[in-house]
């Protein structure tokens, strides 16, 4: 049967972990647990769920220390994220101090006890939400550095690669094609450079972004890149993370 999506339940109170992943079930969602921080990194490294529902783990702070941790962790920092905290009786001991709110980023915020049910509109909503990918198509002579572009981005759940080109003409075809949402675009390039390609399909397309990548950084190709329309100018030997941030980043704008 297919499921909708993964969901990762984080919680050390079995029979609330038990109940609360048999409701979920029922939706076609497939549920993946941990009860400590160190399962949840873990199994993160093998899953890849669609949501995390994070609830009460021991000792105190174990909770906020895997949020912290997840949100500076660029493969997983755009998960949905729910927070389900200690009852008012426990919170002295399990529950997220006042300074550890006060820094909590999360989509939704509970406390227990709560009924199961009454999560999945929430659920169901923040599902709807980011199920949108974002379509990127990586444009360079180097099939090496295409694939290596292509492995990083697969790996991130709301990123999808939909094509490849290996020359700036082969890009404006597949521009037009494929309707991207963001180009990766390498600038020297046979047949016609990404600087050209990139000044056609911005004045063509001026919905779909692009990001210039290349190891030339001299100041005349960042201010050329925008002179001729391009959203940004990355070095390729900058960190894979500002690479991803930078599609996310560019992808949002083209969304309002």
């Amino acid at each position: 049967m297919k499921t909708r999506g993964t969901i990762l339940i984080i919680d050390d109170e079995p029979e609330f972990k038990a109940e609360l992943q048999i409701t979920i079930e029922q939706y076609k969602f497939k549920v993946v647990t941990a009860n400590s921080k160190i399962q949840a990194q873990e199994t993160l490294r093998h899953e890849k769920p669609a949501l995390i529902i994070l609830g009460t783990i021991a000792p105190r702070g174990d909770a906020f220390l895997f949020h912290q941790w997840l949100k500076h962790n660029p493969n997983f920092n755009s998960l949905p994220l729910i927070v389900i905290d200690a009852t008012s009786e426990k919170q002295l001991t399990k529950g997220w101090t006042k300074d550890e709110g006060l820094r909590l980023e999360a989509e939704d915020y509970f406390c227990k006890p709560i009924k199961p049910s009454t999560l999945i509109p929430f659920i169901d909503k923040l599902l709807d939400r980011t199920t949108q990918k974002i379509k990127v198509l990586v444009v360079d002579d180097h099939a090496v550095a295409r694939e290596g572009i292509r492995t990083l981005l697969n790996l991130q759940r709301d990123i999808e690669v939909i094509g490849e080109a290996a020359d700036g003409k082969e890009a404006i075809a597949k521009t037009i094609k494929l309707m991207p949402d963001v180009i990766l675009m390498d600038i020297v390039m046979p047949i016609m450079d990404g600087l050209e390609a990139t000044r056609q399909i911005c004045k063509g397309r001026p919905k779909t972004k692009v990001l210039i990548l290349s190891q030339y950084d001299a100041e005349e190709n960042i201010l050329l890149c925008n002179q001729i329309g391009a959203s940004g100018f990355i070095p390729k030997n900058s960190a894979s993370s500002r690479l991803i941030q930078d599609i996310r980043t560019i992808a949002r704008e083209k969304s309002k």
